[in-house]
């Protein structure tokens, strides 16, 4: 059950994204429209829109520190979501912050590939996650890019090749996992596999017909943060986030923003008018 008692506050530690659509920007977005307060630690800057990223200007690891400090000594943060961390000193210090804080619940999407395909984390920063930070998170969010750079394998290219990856995702030592089957383009469902200690649930939606997916894991990842900052038990949190970036992939062209990749519509259910 959700604690009406007091406002439920989810931390997004993250890059930012200049064109809206992922991101820090959309965590909030995400964050907001699911009913908690968002606050937010900026560990990346990107020159970036629909089409692509054209800059990224790193934080230094000091100032990330300090954010944290700033946010944690005075909010009373029940749920941190973790996004793209740019190299292994920023891994590093958000780990001992963490470690000191102690956070009810931690959710990290692994932001290690691109769109493109081309890895965002160099292979010392993917170890540093594995060692420093994943063992801290209540549940992980790789896509199969993500999961196959993780554990040196093979991107999975169906869902039985999917289940063959359980074991290994057990093994890098996060409470669950949610291995996101968005990649498996030909199937006409999106199946993700929410990976508990003892259970395996398929979470099965519909496949959305749309190009205007920008954004999505970065939305996924932070609403899973919001629920859980309600009060949810993991596996409600997980099914209320995907039935949510569902409904908003659902409404994606409703929005007409730029000419590449447009985001999601985190706000599909407020149309912004007073009643």
């Amino acid at each position: 059950m959700a604690n009406p008692s007091k406002t439920p506050i989810t931390l997004t530690i993250a890059g930012s994204d200049s064109g809206g659509g992922a991101g820090i920007q959309a965590d909030i977005k995400a964050i907001s429209a699911t009913g908690s307060y968002a606050c937010s630690v900026i560990t990346a800057l990107t020159a970036q829109n629909t089409q692509g990223v054209s800059g990224i200007l790193g934080i230094d690891p000091s100032f990330v520190e300090q954010q944290l400090d700033a946010v944690f000594s005075d909010l009373d943060i029940q749920a941190v979501k973790i996004g793209m961390l740019s190299d292994s000193r920023i891994i590093k210090a958000v780990a001992n912050k963490l470690q000191q804080y102690q956070p009810k619940f931690l959710v990290i999407d692994p932001v290690m590939v691109a769109t493109s395909g081309d890895l965002l984390l160099e292979q010392t920063a993917i170890s540093t996650l594995q060692s420093e930070l994943i063992p801290l998170a209540d549940i992980i969010t790789p896509n199969l890019p993500e999961a196959a750079a993780l554990l040196g394998c093979p991107i999975p290219t169906s869902e039985d090749e999917m289940e063959t990856l359980i074991d290994a995702l057990r093994l890098l030592g996060a409470k669950s996992v949610l291995l996101k089957g968005g990649h498996l383009e030909q199937a006409a469902s999106c199946t993700d596999l929410l990976i508990l200690p003892n259970e395996v649930i398929r979470l099965s939606t519909p496949r959305i017909a749309t190009r205007n997916t920008h954004g999505t894991g970065c939305t996924l990842s932070a609403a899973i943060a919001s629920f859980l900052a309600q009060g949810y038990p993991l596996p409600i949190a997980v099914k209320f986030a995907k039935q949510y970036i569902t409904d908003a992939l659902r409404h994606a062209d409703d929005l007409k923003i730029g000419s590449g990749h447009g985001p999601v519509h985190h706000f599909f259910a407020f149309n912004g008018k007073p009643s």
